[in-house]
């Protein structure tokens, strides 16, 4: 029996364990979207041409073709902002899904093989049809997810005593190195490093308005379904046999969560490459901040991944420039430390 089911001695009800701090969520909510556009603007002004604020939103309001400064507002850091908005976002809330479906507090796109299963199928694409549309790449690596999933999941069951967070995390980072191994030994067989270089940094650089239109439609709503499976992935939280009790149908409110990451992850993979931890980090930070509910986890993530990748990416671009920082490197920084700090917490309560 773990701390976190135990107050003062006794096992708690499903009622204690789903604490919620609805007016932090809100506050956190509405101030994290204020900060996102302050974080937007500021993105779209800086660059290795400092663009004054009055000239973005004129740009934003009243587009001049002929102005230089309005073209690389539109056609570079605009597109290149949402994106990173959109995909955070994504990550964030697949990891959220993640975590809750399976109990487990270092669940993650990353960690678990999604992000590698979408390389390995989009390396399979680049060798051996070169001529795929963006919206086809984004269907190939919705399947990639799938096998991810599947491959982690799998080896995971094999084990006596079936799954557990120690063995998730082992089997997803085996079958994370495996496909991406298997991505660089087709990249280096077929000659196309360079094509996959991108994908294996992690970035939102060249993003153009015509994957933004193909990209936006998948994640949205597969943020909405999230929401909507929000009030049930809080009660599946609290166990198969909780859950169950409650009259909670737990195959098909995993199959729903899955679809969700699969779309959430494959769609974000296919843009902007592998970014990993975002999806553990943000996610575990929304539940110490406003509790267990869902109905508050998931938009909170949403709007905390958004954030922080828009931050990461004006970081990564200003920080050495002309070079850019990859964005995973950074994201990176800090989720490493953060992961160690998630393990030993979670061994700490389990004494």
């Amino acid at each position: 029996m773990t701390r976190s089911n135990v107050v003062k001695g006794r096992q708690t009800s499903p009622k204690e364990q789903l604490w919620s701090r609805p007016y932090t969520a809100i506050s956190i909510i509405v101030g994290g979207l204020v900060l996102l556009i302050l974080g937007c603007a500021f993105s779209i002004a800086k660059g290795s041409k400092d663009i004054p604020l009055e000239e973005v939103w004129q740009a934003l309001v009243a587009f001049n073709p002929l102005n230089s400064d309005h073209q690389i507002i539109w056609e570079l850091r605009l597109p290149r902002t949402i994106a990173g908005a959109l995909v955070g976002a994504a990550f964030a809330v697949s990891g959220a899904l993640m975590q809750g479906m399976t109990r487990n507090p270092i669940a993650d796109p990353g960690l678990l093989g999604v992000n590698a299963g979408a390389g390995f199928v989009l390396a399979l694409c680049f060798a051996f049809f070169p001529g795929l549309s963006f919206n086809q790449l984004i269907l190939f690596s919705f399947v990639g997810a799938a096998v991810g999933v599947g491959l982690v999941y799998g080896i995971g069951s094999l084990a006596k005593g079936g799954l557990s967070p120690v063995r998730l995390a082992l089997a997803g980072s085996a079958v994370a190195a495996l496909l991406v191994a298997l991505s660089e030994g087709i990249a280096l067989y077929f000659r196309i490093s360079q094509d996959l270089a991108f994908w294996y940094a992690g970035g939102v650089a060249g993003v153009t308005w015509a994957q933004i239109d193909i990209l936006w439609p998948w994640i949205v709503l597969a943020l909405i379904g999230s929401l909507l499976l929000s009030r049930s992935i809080t009660i599946l939280s609290l166990g198969d046999d909780v859950a169950s009790g409650l009259g909670q149908r737990t195959a098909l409110v995993r199959l729903g969560a899955v679809l969700a990451v699969m779309v959430l992850a494959g769609a974000s993979v296919s843009t902007v490459g592998a970014v990993g931890f975002l999806g553990l980090m943000i996610p575990h930070a929304a539940r110490a901040m406003v509790g267990v509910d869902y109905k508050w986890v998931i938009p909170t993530s949403a709007i905390l991944g958004a954030l922080l990748m828009v931050v990461a990416d004006t970081v990564g671009r200003l920080s050495n420039p002309p070079h850019e920082t990859p964005v995973s490197a950074l994201i990176a920084l800090i989720g490493v430390p953060y992961f160690f700090y998630i393990i030993r917490k979670k061994v700490r309560d389990n004494l």
